[in-house]
């Protein structure tokens, strides 16, 4: 299984510093510890989840969310020498299980709902909601990805069509502004694609878009089949992190490893560029709760030209102040797309400070001001 990767990464197996940072996610891309949602299959639940409150639903899920955290810092304290085969973690699962329990909240979730931190209440079984998604997820590709971060390389992507920003620059306009352009998938077929993923080499499975966020009631499903079907993968949550407080501790014991992207440092350039309010509070609470748990952390900034300042900088000394243990990936790839391009169908003047590629001062500034902040980006950065 072990033997598709890209040469140029073959590095990142051996790194000792990456390692380090990335000790869980290791472990668990090479079979020696169990991914979070296997031991969330152990927690055994007794109750018909399905006729039960919502209310009676999240209190559950709490009590259960402790008992894995238990769990889950039990496994990352075990020495590798006496660690517990996997093959004992899978006969522990249980036949209604955490995964379950998560599972009845987002369907519950989904039909008024709050998955993102645009809260707009719609029942998506009935009409599209803030996203512009109905209840039907769809999947524009699905691939092994060899242009990720070293660590993640060959990294098995989910891109999922539709997105809760509507950024002026996206370079994925084309399935995250027009959703339709993917085909609709049920949790058992993610599950099938997760699989083929993990089987043709990729070292973990990568749920991205678009925006995972907006598809979290077919995401979870799919890792609780995941589960089921006796598969370890490391489940990796690649997104804007601008998800509301449930959606996040629905996603908090099934990842083990994060990939936000950190896109502004105010709410003002938030609104102008991605049309989203409440921007940097949000991005801020959600990462605060995953590194105060110190979970496994890779986080992108993409330099944007004239925007190193008002958004680079804060980006960098929040990360260096509040998430140390982070790589870092500076992006220095940006180029005009969508609305920015001069030269495309959807270009607007409004926009024109983002028709150019980054000067190579602006990126210097960035990797300058990183390095002073002590922040580990250049191993992620490309």
């Amino acid at each position: 299984m072990w033997r598709v990767y890209r040469p140029d990464a073959l590095w990142a197996l051996e790194d000792e510093e990456l390692r380090a940072r990335l000790d869980w996610y290791y472990d668990v891309m090479e079979n020696r510890k169990p991914a979070k949602y296997v031991l969330a299959a152990t927690l055994e639940v007794g109750d018909d989840v399905w006729s039960m409150s919502l209310d009676e639903l999240w209190s559950l899920h709490d009590r259960l969310g402790a008992e894995l955290d238990a769990l889950w810092n039990e496994a990352r304290q075990e020495y590798r020498d006496a660690r517990k085969p996997l093959d004992q973690w899978y006969r522990e699962a249980a036949q209604t299980n955490f995964l379950d329990v998560k599972s009845a909240i987002v369907s519950r979730t989904v039909r008024s709902c709050v998955l993102c931190e645009r809260r707009c209440r719609i029942d998506r079984a009935r009409s599209r909601g803030a996203c512009r998604l109905d209840v039907t997820s769809r999947v524009g590709s699905y691939f092994l990805h060899i242009g990720e971060e070293a660590p993640l390389v060959p990294s098995g992507t989910i891109f999922f069509t539709g997105c809760n920003f509507r950024c002026v620059y996206c370079q994925n306009w084309d399935i995250s502004q027009r959703e339709h352009n993917g085909v609709p998938v049920t949790p058992e077929e993610l599950a099938s694609m997760a699989i083929q993923l993990r089987a043709e080499g990729a070292r973990n499975v990568n749920w991205v878009g678009g925006e995972p966020t907006v598809n979290m009631h077919v995401i979870i499903p799919a890792i609780r089949e995941l589960a089921r079907r006796r598969v370890n993968v490391p489940q990796l949550w690649n997104s804007n992190m601008y998800m509301s407080e449930e959606g996040l501790r629905l996603l908090l014991h099934v990842m083990d490893i994060w990939l936000p992207d950190f896109k502004y440092g105010n709410d003002a350039c938030a609104a102008r560029l991605s049309a989203v309010l409440n921007f940097h509070p949000t991005v801020v609470r959600n990462l605060l709760a995953i590194c105060r748990r110190g979970e496994n952390i890779i986080v992108r900034h993409l330099v944007l030209p004239g925007h190193v300042k008002c958004c680079t900088f804060p980006v960098l000394r929040w990360l260096a102040e509040n998430c140390p243990h982070a790589l870092v990936n500076i992006m220095d790839q940006y180029r005009p797309e969508y609305m920015t391009d001069p030269h495309g169908p959807h270009y607007s003047d409004r926009f024109r400070e983002l028709s150019r590629r980054p000067s190579q001062r602006e990126i210097e500034e960035a990797y300058l001001y990183a390095s002073q902040l002590g922040l580990a980006w250049e191993k992620c950065t490309r």
